[in-house]
């Protein structure tokens, strides 16, 4: 099922602005405007343009990726990482210095990550890592410190920027965790469409005070072999440009569940719904409204398989990788800064308040970092994370916006300013507090 007439009327403006009509006739400032308030103004669709999915009657087993073997101490862990992982940074360093850094600054500014940069990080084939080898992918054994790893090191070109590349990647994560054969077999190979890779994000956040994800207002009730979905779903990544999401709801009587659903699906509304943060990810909203799906729908095998806190628990594990990775870049940006900047006569750097400041982001980003491998080891070993993963979101929701609040004020005027890149980071940072699901490793 395609958009309805305002999404078609946005698809195509958006596909003429990106021609070479608009120059050829000497109007590319009022296409490019003209284009700019329809996306803000955020159009109304049913969705995006969906292929068609197969469905799977036939019991098919589910593939799960082994989890690391434990050592003979189970709180000690090790801080190196493998050859294999180092090559895997190598790449993705590169790819977020070359690419996504130089394009994080426009990105911003239309609120949506450049189709190119993300075609670009297909070439990485990254989503390789989430699906297993023998459903074509390239993952055997289950690494959520790899994982952790590419999280930090996108972040570290933009935050924004990476959210939008992780998104379909972070569907395919938890489709090979927790996903049914059936599901499996339906769903993850459009992941590895070299033509046309499945695009794809999860919703748990809704528009509500103090949100606690575990006490959700969207609803799912169940009639015959159909659940009836209610609800409205804010900060979803890559919400326009998504075919599949991974719904949170409240299961009448059961408990929160994940909900596959297609964007096609009736009584499903997308809107645009910019965000004050990582604005390259083209954050949207979900409005469900007596969405009706089949009862195979629901992520693993009647719910039984599925660990909703532990969903929540590798979500937070994932941002607080995000935020390591941008607090890092305010830290690569300021110590420069600082020792090139002369006032009176000298660096700032060498003024004690400056030097105390520079130190304290540096202190912080590691106790940030350390706490997030600690959650992210535990997990990948297959032992109870939990008190580790809350420990790392409170430290990496608070230090984060330290760091953000410092590297603005080492700068001065011009940490206020669009024309440095710290006001973006200051902006990103505030969303490891706000987000849940969205992300997962």
């Amino acid at each position: 099922m395609s958009r309805d007439a305002s999404g078609l009327a946005l698809s195509v403006l958006n596909s003429f602005a990106g021609s070479k009509i608009p120059d050829q006739l000497g109007i590319r400032k009022i296409v490019e405007k003209i284009a700019y308030k329809g996306t803000k103004s955020g159009f109304q669709t049913v969705g995006a343009v969906s292929r068609q999915f197969r469905n799977i009657s036939k019991k098919i087993n589910p593939q799960r990726l082994s989890s690391t073997k434990l050592g003979k101490n189970q709180e000690l862990f090790d801080l190196s990482i493998s050859e294999e992982q180092q090559m895997v940074r190598d790449s993705v360093q590169r790819f977020a210095a070359n690419v996504i850094r130089p394009a994080a600054a426009p990105a911003n500014e239309d609120a949506q990550t450049p189709q190119a940069v993300l075609d670009q990080a297909a070439e990485l084939g990254l989503i390789y890592y989430a699906i297993p080898e023998s459903m074509g992918g390239a993952s055997v054994e289950r690494s959520t410190i790899t994982n952790m790893l590419i999280t930090e090191d996108l972040a570290h070109g933009d935050m924004g920027i990476a959210v939008a590349i992780l998104s379909p990647i972070s569907v395919a994560n938890a489709l090979t965790q927790w996903g049914s054969g059936a599901q499996q077999e339906k769903y993850l190979a459009a992941f590895l469409d070299e033509s046309k890779p499945l695009q794809a994000s999860i919703a748990v956040n809704e528009p509500t005070a103090l949100f606690n994800p575990h006490k959700l207002n969207t609803k799912a009730v169940k009639k015959g072999t159909q659940y009836i979905l209610n609800g409205v779903k804010t900060l979803v990544p890559i919400a326009s440009q998504s075919e599949l999401f991974l719904v949170a709801a409240d299961i009448l009587g059961s408990g929160p569940g994940i909900f596959i659903i297609e964007s096609s699906s009736n009584g499903l509304t997308i809107e645009n719904d910019p965000s004050m943060g990582i604005k390259a990810a083209n954050i949207g909203k979900l409005t469900l409204e007596n969405v009706s799906i089949d009862e195979s729908q629901l992520l693993g095998e009647n719910n039984s398989e599925f660990n909703f806190a532990e969903f929540i628990e590798y979500s937070h594990i994932s941002w607080c990788a995000a935020a390591v990775g941008c607090g890092q870049a305010v830290l690569d940006y300021v110590i420069p800064y600082c020792n090139e900047r002369f006032a009176f006569g000298e660096p700032i750097s060498h003024r004690q308040s400056v030097a105390f400041m520079v130190a304290n982001i540096g202190i912080e980003l590691d106790a940030m970092r350390l706490m997030t491998m600690r959650a992210a080891n535990r997990a990948e070993r297959g032992l109870d994370f939990k008190k580790q993963s809350y420990l790392a979101r409170v430290i990496c929701a608070d230090k984060s916006m330290e760091i953000g609040t410092n590297g603005v004020q080492l700068l001065g005027g011009h940490g206020f300013t669009k024309e440095y890149p710290v006001e973006r980071w200051y902006r990103d940072m505030r969303i490891i507090s706000l987000s849940e699901g969205g992300l997962h490793l």
